[in-house]
C-alpha cells in the first residue's frame, strides 16, 4: 500500500491551504497513493501562530474545506488525514479528520494540551484508531510525541502504522530541536515496535520532520526541511525481526505483570 505525507507552508488562509492540499491529493492519486497525511491544523492554520484564535476561523469556509476533502477522498479512492480546528458548540478542538473513500469521517482530538493549546482548545477523548485498507492506523498530534503513554495505548491496540501530525516550527533555524523531536519519534517507533509516519508544516523554520521510520527506528525516507514536497513510500507489513520480537515479548510480559 502506497502511503504519503505532504508538507507545505501552512498559513491562516483556508483558501490558500486548500489549494496546496487538493493539488497534493491529485498528485498522490496519480502516484497510486492510498493514504495521504497533512500537518496539524493544515486546513485552518494553527492558533495563534497562523490565526489569532479559533474563534476567528470562518466556520462556513472551514466546513466547505472539509466537505471538499471528503469528496476528494471518495473521488480518488484515497484515505486522507488532515489537521484542522473543529468547533462543537462553544468548544474548539485541535483535530485530525480522517476522510475515507466510503465517505465516512473519523475524528481524533489532541489530548496533550499545553500553552497555546491549553488556552485555545478542549482535550479530546477519542482513541485515534483508523482502518485504512489492510492497515490499522493510530493517530497522534504534535506534543503527544513527548509522552510514551499515548503510544503505548496504540501498542495495546496492535496498530500497523502510527501517524503523527505536527505544527512544530520556530522563528529561526533550530537544528537541536529538530534532532530532539526526531529522536522522540524514533524512540516511539522502537519501544512500540511500530513504524511511524510524520508530517509537519515547512514555515517559518521546520523543527520536526516529515518522514517515515520503521519499527526499529530506521529512517526509511525523509523530506528536506523547509521545502514543500510529497513523501511517498510503498509500505508493506513485515514480520518482526529478532530484536523486534524480543521487544514485543518483554512489552507483553510487562503489561501482564502490571495487570496482575
Amino acid at each position: 500500500m502506497k502511503i504519503g505525507a505532504y508538507q507545505f507552508p501552512v498559513t491562516g488562509s483556508i483558501t490558500e491551504n486548500m489549494s496546496h492540499m487538493l493539488d497534493a491529493v491529485s498528485r498522490a492519486f496519480r502516484e497510486g497513493v492510498k493514504l495521504l497525511v497533512f500537518p496539524e491544523c493544515a486546513v485552518t492554520g494553527y492558533p495563534p501562530l497562523a490565526v489569532s484564535s479559533p474563534a476567528e476561523i470562518d466556520d462556513a469556509l472551514r466546513d466547505e474545506a472539509h466537505a471538499r476533502l471528503q469528496d476528494a477522498a471518495v473521488q480518488h479512492r484515497i484515505h486522507l488525514i488532515a489537521g484542522t480546528v473543529v468547533r462543537r458548540g462553544s468548544s474548539f478542538y485541535n483535530a485530525a479528520l480522517c476522510f475515507s473513500p466510503d465517505g465516512t469521517v473519523t475524528e481524533y482530538d489532541k489530548r496533550a494540551l499545553w500553552g497555546w493549546d491549553q488556552e485555545n482548545f478542549v482535550p479530546g477523548t477519542r482513541d485515534g484508531i483508523l482502518q485504512a485498507g489492510a492497515l490499522k492506523i493510530g493517530i497522534r498530534i504534535c506534543f503527544e510525541v513527548r509522552f510514551p503513554e499515548y503510544f503505548r495505548e496504540l501498542y495495546r491496540q496492535k496498530t500497523d502504522l502510527n501517524v503523527l501530525l505536527f505544527s512544530d516550527t520556530a522563528a529561526q533555524a533550530d537544528p537541536d530541536r529538530y534532532d530532539l523531536i526526531r529522536a522522540h519519534i524514533r524512540t516511539r517507533a522502537v519501544e512500540n515496535v511500530c513504524p511511524v509516519l510524520t508530517v509537519n508544516s515547512t514555515t517559518p523554520f521546520q523543527t520536526a520532520p516529515t518522514a517515515l521510520f520503521d519499527a526499529s527506528g530506521k529512517t526509511l525516507c525523509e523530506l528536506e526541511p523547509g521545502k514543500e514536497g510529497l513523501l511517498i513510500y510503498d509500505y508493506e507489513k513485515k514480520e518482526p525481526d529478532f530484536g523486534e520480537l524480543g521487544r514485543k515479548a518483554i512489552s507483553d510480559s510487562l503489561e501482564r505483570h502490571q495487570q496482575s
